[in-house]
Formats: C-alpha cells, structure tokens, sequence
C-alpha cells in the first residue's frame, strides 16, 4: 500500500494528508441546528451532520490530495452514532480513491492486537464468512509493547496489502519525557524505537525503497526527525504537526529524500477549519478547505521540490 500511496503522491505531487478529525464545534454554524432552526442536542443528529461535512470536503479535495487521516477519537466521542460517521467516512473517501489512515494508535498483547488488526485492516470470521469492519488502507499503531504486539499487524499487512504507522517521535511538546531519554547502550528511547521499525518492516519494502511499516514522525521536531531519516532510509513517514501545531515546510523537509520522497504531511484544523481564517473569507467551508490544501501543496513543493525526480 505505500506503493500505491507514493504513486499517488508523484502523480498529484502533492504529499498531503487532510486529517479528519472532525468536531461537531469545527461545523459551520449552519450546520449546527436542525431544519426548524432548534439547536441539535442529539448524537445522532450531531454524527449525521459530521458525516456531511466530511463528505463535502472529501468531494473537494480528492482530485488534488492522495489520502486522509481518520482520528477516531473525534468520532468515538459522539457514541455509537459517531463510530457509524467514522465508518462511513472511511468508506466515502475509499470510494472516492483516496488512500485512507485510521489513526487509533492502537495495540495490545498479541491476541488483543489481532483483534484491533482485524478491525482495520483485515477482516473478521462469524462462521464461515469473513466480514470488513472499518477497512482502512492503514492505521497508525503504538509500537511500546514490543515485538509480539506488532506481529498480528505485519500478517495482516502481507496478506491483505496494508500499512501502518507506529510511533516513534511525536509532534507534542511532552513527548520527550519518554522518548528522548537515554538507554545505557546511548541511544534515544525514539532512535530504539526506530530501529525496531526498520527490523519489522525489512520484508516489506516496495519498489520505491519504503516498506509497508512506517513511522510517526513530528514536524515540530527537526532535528531528531532528520536524525531518523538518516537512521530509517527504507522508512516512510507519516508527518504531523504542521500548521496549527507550529511545524512548517521548511522544518519537516529533512523528513524527505532526495527525490522528494519518504514521507506525508498530515494537517487537520488548517483545512477543516480554514473557512474560520482570514485569508478564505468569504468561502464556503469545502472551498476554503480546497484553498487550504492547494496553499500547502505550494508550501510543501517550495520547500521539498519535485516529487519522484
């Protein structure tokens, strides 16, 4: 699957990744009362109207972006009517052709994490049928339980064509408690983590040198993200924390390699939420998201280059 994410990105030469992480607050006040004009009080009214707004500006964008973040925490909060937004979403931007990532950064003890790898990325036996639950092309995974909580993901990576992403330096300000600590062997809590990336993901490299196993890799830290790039060169990167989070095009470029490849950039609130900013004043929600993505194409482009060269 990062194949075909790569593809995407050099046909479209644009490495962006829309996160749809959706909150009812983020909606147009419009959107925000029923069709009397009384203030929505219900989740099921609220997921409907979630699902609306992800349509449109799913409609907008998938002619110039290759893929989605899906951030389930937005949708689980709303119930059972929100993970119904959730799935819905995910299947609309599949339909759409876009590459899809579930980002629940889930894992477990083996068995455990064979259930959450089912749920997205492979497919659940009642009797003698296999049945898609959210089927996502890839999800993000927390990798801190070692090798035997990955395993279930990499089968279902190899037999059904899947990616994940597992943790290894986030974009949060606090994430260096953990992840910049010191081992004894001198390496960085995130530099191990690295490494076991690599090690899972060594029999899965496609064509473009990046195997199926990727890695989350902030753009608000730039040195310890070029620092992985040098250690990780058969690792994708799924890149958050640009725009509202503070990282900009020229911070996560080192992410790059020198064809323009190795990584996508995930921004959320600046395009979900760009009708709200200044500069798209005037626009439609779906429209100014549309803006939103072409601006950071260009952002991207000047700073990283051509794509595949």
């Amino acid at each position: 699957m990062i194949d075909s994410l790569i593809e995407k990105i050099i046909e479209m030469q644009n490495p962006t990744c829309v996160g749809l992480d959706t909150s009812f607050d983020y909606l147009p006040d419009d959107m925000k009362v029923d069709k009397n004009g009384e203030v929505i009080a219900t989740f099921e009214t609220a997921a409907e109207r979630i699902t609306e707004f992800n349509m449109n500006i799913i409609d907008k964008v998938c002619d110039i972006v290759p893929a989605v973040k899906v951030q389930i925490a937005y949708y689980e909060m709303y119930g059972y009517e929100g993970l119904k937004a959730f799935d819905y979403t995910v299947n609309y931007a599949r339909g759409k052709g876009m590459v899809v990532i579930a980002d629940c950064k889930r894992n477990d003890i083996g068995s455990t994490a064979s259930c959450y790898s089912k749920a997205y990325l492979g497919a659940t036996q009642v009797n003698d049928k296999k049945i898609k639950s959210f089927p996502a092309d890839m999800l993000t995974v927390n990798g801190y339980l070692g090798s035997d909580g990955i395993k279930p993901f990499i089968e279902n990576i190899k037999s059904d064509n899947k990616s994940i992403f597992v943790l290894v330096k986030t974009s949060n300000p606090s994430s260096g408690e953990l992840q910049n600590l010191k081992l004894d062997n001198g390496e960085y809590v995130y530099e191990r983590m690295g490494s076991l990336v690599a090690e899972w993901g060594k029999e899965t490299i496609g064509k473009y040198g990046y195997s199926e196993v990727g890695a989350v890799v902030g753009a608000t830290h730039p040195e310890e993200a070029a620092n992985l790039r040098k250690r990780l060169p058969n690792t994708f990167f799924l890149i958050p924390g640009y725009g509202a989070q503070g990282g900009s095009a020229q911070m996560l470029k080192v992410c790059f390699d020198k064809r323009g490849l190795g990584g996508i950039v995930n921004s959320s609130r600046g395009i979900i939420c760009a009708y709200k900013n200044p500069e798209y004043s005037g626009m439609n929600y779906s429209d100014a998201a549309r803006a939103a993505c072409l601006d950071m194409q260009q952002d991207l482009r000047n700073a990283i280059g051509k794509m595949g060269k």
